[in-house]
């Protein structure tokens, strides 16, 4: 049985988290038994809304459940990247060439000392660490810098303090209007 949700155009429905603390730094876990970072994220499942995936990936992720955030912004819709032709897999029907994703931006209300990475038989992160708001975008794979510049840049208005503008990154990350919604 297919769990996720492929639409006819090859993408993955996905939901991004963004975690804050009280003083605006971001949550970016460590994938597990690899040297790279990113933000929380995973599939909607058939029948599933994107606030129950964010909850659900929230919980089977990093351990937290609806009482311990605040949500404070969506992004108004859908952000899409493609994946690269080596980590498309052929062989799984239906094809997906890439994800679409719906991002939150959540607040901290508990202990940082409360995120676990052993809620899964198969955790996603085995470390995490707090960093400035638009550090993740230099650290995340190459493939995903673009949704998460736009992520980031469209969230922002929400966070209190706000976060300081974004760096000048190379051309192919910069921040610009239109794209793929």
């Amino acid at each position: 049985m297919i769990l996720d949700r492929i639409d006819s155009q090859g993408y993955r429905a996905n939901v991004g988290i963004i975690l804050s603390d009280d003083s605006g730094l971001l949550l970016l876990g460590g994938r597990i038994g690899q040297s790279g970072w990113q933000f929380p994220q995973g599939g909607i499942r058939v029948r599933e809304s994107p606030r129950q995936a964010m909850f659900r990936e929230l919980q089977e992720e990093i351990g937290l459940g609806a009482d311990d955030v605040d949500i404070l912004g969506t992004t108004r819709g859908w952000l899409r990247y493609r994946l690269p032709e080596r980590y498309v897999r052929r062989e799984a029907l239906p094809l997906c060439i890439g994800q679409k994703q719906r991002w939150f931006l959540l607040r901290l209300r508990v202990a940082k000392e409360r995120l676990r990475a052993d809620t899964t038989a198969t955790p996603e992160f085995d470390r995490w660490r707090w960093v400035e708001y638009w550090q993740p975008v230099d650290e995340v794979i190459h493939f995903k810098r673009r949704v998460y510049v736009r992520a980031l840049a469209e969230l922002a208005e929400f966070l209190l303090p706000p976060p300081p503008p974004p760096p000048a990154w190379p051309g192919e990350w910069r921040i610009e209007g239109g794209g793929d919604r």
